[in-house]
């Protein structure tokens, strides 16, 4: 059975039982590591996780009716328990957007400037999974700053947060299941994002941003060579949808009036005054682009921080599932 029938066999089942999705999650299945560029496979699975055990049962259903129409590919390994199958399902479609990326995967490379109308043709489309383009371009938004006076250049127009904004009128509209669905493996995906720090900003020096951090260098024993990979393994870089699981259950507590926040320019203000005040922090991180050795303080300060990030995520990514999937 090829993948996309075995998504068909889940669509068609009204019950949607666990046996059908964990046979949909396993069809999506690609077992090789790939590294990812917004928080690893495991910080998106650990949100889905959280998020996951925070639906009420209608919501779950709806998810797992949407998710059964999806034609991305995953990363990470599946390797839940048939009881786990529609969580693990959701994990795992929290993943796919990074798996575009792959060039096996036959996607478009449109580049990173939604405003070069030659290489991304169609940045602002929004029409379900006809769309072959990567669209790198949705998953942050770069707010700038400078600590040494330089010029700054705005984030373009079509972002993290206006996709977000979009696709969440899309879920609570009459819109089609087909674009529901793309919109839905989206919103899984980019509401991880907007809360790792360096999703939000870019900051200049000499004129020059640093791309959210890719371009600060990084020499220390054990750490990844460049910022924002630093950042993004923080929350772990294991891909097994178990490991994902058990980190979801040791996520600090989150304060419901923070999770009670709805405007997700709010959680992009957040991640960057975050990556103003921790991320970018003297020591050990000077102007310019490095490379810089991390303190131990540094580190464990980051992975208080993305434990909270990741927390406050799931949380918010439940709400919306719940108040606004139609």
């Amino acid at each position: 059975m090829n993948r996309r029938a075995a998504l068909m066999l889940v669509s068609m089942n009204s019950q949607i039982s666990a046996a059908a999705i964990m046979a949909a999650a396993l069809a999506l299945n690609f077992s090789q590591p790939t590294p990812a560029l917004a928080w690893y496979d495991q910080g998106h699975m650990t949100i889905a996780a959280a998020a996951y055990d925070q639906l009420k049962p209608e919501t779950k259903r709806r998810v797992a009716e949407l998710l059964a129409l999806s034609r991305y590919p995953t990363n990470g390994t599946n390797n839940a328990s048939p009881e786990n199958a529609a969580k693990a399902a959701m994990m795992m479609a929290a993943t796919a957007v990074d798996a575009i990326k792959k060039p096996q995967h036959g996607f478009k490379d449109d580049g990173e400037d939604p405003t070069d109308s030659a290489k991304a043709p169609e940045p602002g489309r929004n029409t379900g999974f006809d769309d072959k383009f990567m669209h790198k371009y949705w998953h942050y938004i770069d707010k700038p700053f400078s600590q040494d006076g330089s010029a700054v250049r705005s984030s373009p127009a079509i972002n993290a947060q206006e996709r977000i904004a979009l696709f969440r009128k899309t879920i609570a509209s009459d819109a089609p299941d087909e674009v529901k669905a793309f919109d839905l493996v989206w919103l899984l995906h980019l509401v991880g994002d907007v809360h790792q720090p360096l999703h939000a900003t870019s900051r200049f020096t000499e004129a020059k941003g640093d791309s959210g951090g890719n371009d600060v260098k990084l020499s220390c024993t054990g750490c990844p060579n460049e910022l924002h990979r630093f950042w993004d393994d923080v929350p772990g870089t294991d891909e097994r949808v178990s490991a994902s699981m058990s980190a979801a259950r040791l996520l600090p507590p989150v304060d419901p009036a923070e999770a009670a926040i709805k405007d997700e320019g709010m959680w992009i203000d957040e991640s960057f005054r975050i990556a103003q005040e921790s991320v970018y922090k003297d020591p050990p991180i000077g102007n310019g682009t490095g490379p810089f050795a991390l303190t131990t303080d540094y580190r464990n300060n980051a992975k208080r921080i993305a434990l909270a990030r990741t927390a406050l995520a799931a949380a918010r990514l439940a709400n919306m599932l719940n108040n606004e999937l139609k």
